[in-house]
């Protein structure tokens, strides 16, 4: 596993966080974030790497084939992100709009010729899961952007999680094989997370990043007071792609909605 305590604003341009040729813990992922200023332009062209985009915050123009959009996000927190996807050898042209966008960066192998595609806000699945359980202590907003149901053309799974202070979330406890990263954000900015990583618990801070690897269960929680939002991208494994995690059996009570907890429960 990997921890980057960033804590601090990136660099302008690109900040690379793992690289896909690791020798340890390899996630098989490229994995960064694109800070760019108004007027700032990158370009990005791979011959052998599909790429997510996926803006966290400010606003950007994507020039790739042709096309030209413009999007904005003002809070992370509050709304649901746009996503470009393209496969290999499609050059992507991307202008900061504002003086502070910040973009993650997904990369991996894939030698599918798909359409590329802007996800749109509108185009997010977005949802409060734990609701109505566990006395709310789980409930957290998920959003779903690209997965195996809408994108088994991809090698990659991307989305969001937004927990309320104080409140769990990838709860109960639960792991799969596929290789899979965290990169975090708090609001307030000080505030701080804890992840299960199998019987190792990781702090987790504004700007960090965890790789989570070897099947070890990922549940986590937010301290109280700060809200924790986390990009999670997942690698498929080739002829086993990610589907749904499988669940630790013994705390799968906890989402009966008639479960009875303590102090009700004596």
């Amino acid at each position: 596993m990997l921890r980057i305590e960033q804590g601090k604003p990136f660099n302008y341009g690109y900040n690379p966080i793992t690289t896909i040729d690791e020798k340890e813990d390899n996630t098989r992922m490229d994995f960064g974030i694109l800070r760019l200023a108004k007027g700032q332009i990158e370009t990005y062209f791979e011959d052998e790497k599909e790429i997510l985009f996926l803006l966290i915050q400010g606003e950007v123009t994507f020039e790739w084939e042709g096309n030209k959009k413009t999007v904005k996000r003002a809070s992370c927190f509050d709304e649901d992100p746009f996503v470009l996807h393209v496969p290999r050898k499609v050059k992507v042209t991307i202008k900061g709009e504002s003086q502070d966008t910040e973009i993650s960066v997904s990369k991996t192998d894939n030698a599918v010729d798909f359409p590329a595609k802007l996800y749109t806000q509108e185009e997010c699945r977005s949802e409060h899961r734990g609701a109505g359980t566990m006395k709310e202590a789980s409930t957290r907003i998920v959003r779903t952007v690209l997965d195996y149901s809408n994108g088994k053309h991809s090698n990659l799974v991307i989305g969001e999680v937004v927990d309320y202070p104080g409140k769990w979330s990838s709860y109960p406890p639960h792991h799969h094989p596929q290789p899979e990263i965290y990169f975090y954000k708090f609001n307030p900015e000080n505030g701080y997370g804890v992840l299960e990583f199998g019987d190792e618990g990781v702090k987790g801070k504004q700007n960090s990043t965890t790789k989570i690897i070897n099947d070890a269960t990922h549940p986590q929680t937010t301290a109280p007071g700060y809200a924790m939002y986390y990009i999670w991208v997942i690698r498929h494994i080739d002829g086993n792609p990610y589907i749904s995690p499988v669940f630790v059996p013994e705390h799968l009570w906890v989402t009966d909605n008639n479960a009875v907890i303590w102090p009700d429960k004596k």
